[in-house]
């Protein structure tokens, strides 16, 4: 895996993104007794038409689902880089509802990034890597899936997400005679699930799915890195490695960030206490600033979650390098009716359940993966393409033409209506403003 050092295909298929979502959210998901007494997580698919739903069970037991809550809250966060790790390993196999796959403790750490670990010994890694294997291999689906154009509809009852075919334990034996575990050999097969969606001579024939995205390696090693600490960041990423779509706004609001991140929990009872709110505010703008810090960078939306309502932290993005310029913006600020470090308005709360987010601006490593064919595709198109006469506005044109008339990236903020990091990412060439952005600078910035 990740051969080119950054990414590697992983089966994206909904049967995964909602055991993603199973494994990092846990209890704040609607978990149900079902009518023969196990606990299980449901929701509608296909507009109703369609539902999929999980049971957790022992990997090794065939029957005995759990029984209790307890099961649930046993979940760790990690166990769903594992589970990514193996919706990657099945996308290499042509049929992996049939096929086994085998991954050691040495792939296994390499992925996660757990060579780095000092802190823990060789005995300890192993067995957070055999809990976690296992605690992946526990889910249980069943999906009922209704016809879809030429593919008919079909139903999945009791199966596994992951099959745990066999663990193989290596030691090792010292003088004395003394064993010691130094490694562990996972066997994996996919279920039933995979010949439905990551089934690729299917799809070719139009009977069944091959749907596939790009897991990015450092979305592993963070996630191992900050669940501790910031798991409401981590339930962000892995949601957004299935949800966010390149080059596309998504225009998500932030209550539903809110109940990913958190609950629903927690959020009706933030929208209750006062002090609970204050709480949650101060968390969920940690971890959208972790989520900026790791590359994924939220774009605000500058008509419902304007500059006032922002985190500190997405304000001060502007704050200039260049000690004079530095200087000029807090003179600047200082002047303004508002300013920066002002505390939020009264009703923020109220604000930010109507606010939304534009999309994620995401790493490189994360965009889907090309196949060489595609590739050359792409490039005979754009060479059959003649090149167009363009009149484009450039970056270096607007941020001359706002120097000129002595306007600070705040300023033309609010005169344009669109958010300050808007106007500086648009003055570093990392956006390019729509055709009636341009007219509209060219227009306040009196460019001709």
């Amino acid at each position: 895996m990740f051969s080119n050092g950054k990414n590697n295909p992983f089966a994206s298929a909904i049967a995964i993104w909602e055991a993603c979502n199973v494994l990092a959210q846990r209890t704040s998901l609607h978990w149900e007794t079902d009518e023969e007494g196990y606990i299980s997580y449901s929701r509608q698919i296909n507009q109703g038409r369609g539902a999929i739903a999980f049971h957790i069970q022992d990997p090794f037991k065939v029957n005995d689902k759990a029984t209790d809550l307890a099961a649930v809250e046993g979940l760790d966060i990690r166990a769903a880089c594992i589970h990514l790790i193996f919706a990657a390993y099945a996308t290499a196999l042509d049929q992996s509802w049939e096929q086994e796959f085998a991954i050691d403790e040495r792939q296994i750490e390499k992925y996660l990034g757990m060579e780095k670990r000092k802190d823990l010994s060789k005995a300890a890694k192993l067995a957070l890597m055999k809990n976690l294997v296992q605690q992946a291999c526990s889910l249980v689906i069943s999906i009922d899936w209704p016809q879809q154009g030429r593919i008919n509809g079909f139903s999945i009852t009791g199966s596994r997400l992951w099959h745990l075919v066999d663990i193989q334990h290596h030691f090792q034996e010292d003088n004395l005679g003394c064993k010691y575990l130094i490694g562990l050999t996972f066997k994996v097969k996919a279920g039933l699930w995979a010949q439905y969606f990551l089934n690729k001579q299917a799809c070719k024939e139009r009977t069944a799915f091959y749907q596939y995205g790009s897991l990015p390696k450092t979305l592993l090693t963070t996630v191992m890195s900050i669940w501790q600490q910031h798991e409401g960041a981590v339930r962000l990423m892995l949601w957004l490695l299935f949800k966010t779509k390149m080059g596309k706004e998504q225009r998500i609001t932030i209550p539903t960030l809110l109940r990913i991140a958190y609950g629903e929990e927690k959020v009706a009872l933030a929208s209750r206490q006062r002090e609970e709110r204050k709480r949650l505010l101060r968390t969920f703008e940690s971890d959208l600033e972790i989520l900026n810090h790791y590359g994924m960078k939220p774009l605000f939306d500058p008509v419902t979650y304007p500059p006032e309502i922002q985190p500190l932290w997405a304000k001060l993005i502007d704050l200039p390098e260049d000690p004079d310029e530095a200087l000029e913006f807090w003179t600047n600020d200082g002047g303004a009716e508002t300013r920066l470090t002002d505390t939020g308005p009264r009703g923020k709360w109220n604000l930010l359940m109507n606010a939304r987010i534009l999309a994620f601006e995401l790493p490189p490593e994360w965009e889907q993966q090309i196949s060489e064919s595609e590739k050359k595709k792409t490039r005979t198109a754009k060479a059959k393409k003649k090149p167009k006469a363009t009149n484009d506005l450039l970056g270096e044109q607007i941020l001359q033409a706002r120097k000129n008339l002595n306007l600070s990236q705040r300023e033309l903020a609010k005169l344009t209506g669109k958010s300050q990091s808007w106007i500086r990412d648009i003055e570093n060439g990392r956006l390019k403003a729509k055709l009636e952005d341009q007219v509209l600078l060219r227009k306040i910035l009196n460019m001709t």
